[in-house]
């Protein structure tokens, strides 16, 4: 078992993200030693006892003016110091846009093995960590080894359970001493542009449209499948690419990869690279007029018929369902 592990927690508005919970209880479950939290914020204290319920032993707060905003450089430089301070055997990042962004860039500055985008750690027979991570498009999964004295993980959202441990978490002090006049480069600002909905890696539950859906105003019949099961919005490559909806809706090999708890392809026939994105998924459900499309080969469920009077008559029994609860 990994002798102690540091999960670098994104917080954003002051909300620590459930993908920290799952890779917090996930640390628990392997550390022999101590789990820490290194989160970017003010020591807030609903922020140190959520993260203590959900397995840190120790938390770790950067905060300051070098903290103020998201730096690739400078924030890998602080998870370096910290990492020096601490010396953990193994490090926890969320497979997102933040965490691919930051981990290779930490394993450089320490000199760390990185295994990203897994869907699965667990302690291998010589009493190290090992992952399991796909590859070729989802095609096969891989059992991957770190030789590095030090070992790094990211891991994708929506994998692992988050078990409450009712710990109480101890709040370390560590001061990387960094400037931020001297960071190279400094995100100023981040837009929302999905108006509001859950950020589809972290979403349990995905309606996706493809071409099948014809023409942009015709997203409507998603949305209200959407809303009836508090669903995020997604597409395939082609319709971001024709601008019927914000590329921040794209899924696929170029886009986000997801792994919701389900997921509906909607008018979307599969391609590899969309399916390169989804593989994550527990339940896939395909709904095409297409009786041949790929995508009915990956799905768990399908449906043959016109989306435009399947997606509405589901949407409404769905509705009925809840109704009746």
């Amino acid at each position: 078992m990994a002798q102690g592990i540091l999960v670098v927690v994104n917080q954003e508005e002051g909300r620590v993200r459930r993908v920290a919970y799952e890779l917090l209880s996930l640390a628990q479950s392997l550390a022999s030693g101590q789990v820490t939290a290194l989160t970017f914020g003010p020591d807030a204290e609903n922020t140190r006892e959520s993260l203590g319920r959900y397995g840190a032993d120790r938390v770790v707060f950067l905060s300051g003016p070098a903290y103020q905003a998201y730096s690739s450089d400078g924030f890998a430089q602080a998870v370096a110091a910290v990492v020096s301070t601490i010396d953990p055997q193994a490090l926890f990042f969320p497979a997102t846009a933040w965490g691919r962004d930051l981990a290779p860039r930490v394993a450089g500055l320490i000199g760390a093995g990185l295994a990203s985008d897994c869907t699965e750690v667990h302690v291998r027979d010589d009493g190290r960590l090992g992952a399991v991570r796909p590859m070729y498009a989802g095609k096969v999964y891989a059992r991957v080894a770190i030789d590095s004295p030090r070992q790094i993980f990211s891991l994708r959202p929506n994998i692992q359970t988050v078990v409450e441990t009712g710990r109480s978490a101890e709040v370390v002090a560590v001061d990387p001493g960094l400037d931020a006049s001297t960071f190279q480069a400094v995100v100023t600002e981040v837009k929302q542009s999905q108006g509001g909905q859950v950020e589809l890696t972290e979403a349990d539950i995905i309606v996706s449209g493809g071409r099948g859906i014809k023409a942009p105003e015709n997203f409507k019949v998603l949305e209200e499948l959407a809303d009836a099961l508090g669903a995020a919005l997604g597409s395939s490559r082609p319709v971001a690419d024709e601008g019927w909806v914000p590329h921040s809706y794209h899924i696929g090999q170029t886009g986000k990869v997801v792994s919701p708890t389900v997921y509906f392809a909607v008018g979307i026939s599969g391609a590899i690279q969309h399916l390169a994105g989804i593989s994550g998924s527990k339940y896939i459900v395909a709904i095409n007029s297409d009786p041949d499309a790929p995508i009915f080969k990956a799905a768990n469920y399908g449906i043959v018929g016109d989306l435009f009077q399947v997606v509405p008559a589901l949407a409404q029994a769905i509705r009925e369902v809840k109704k009746d609860a």
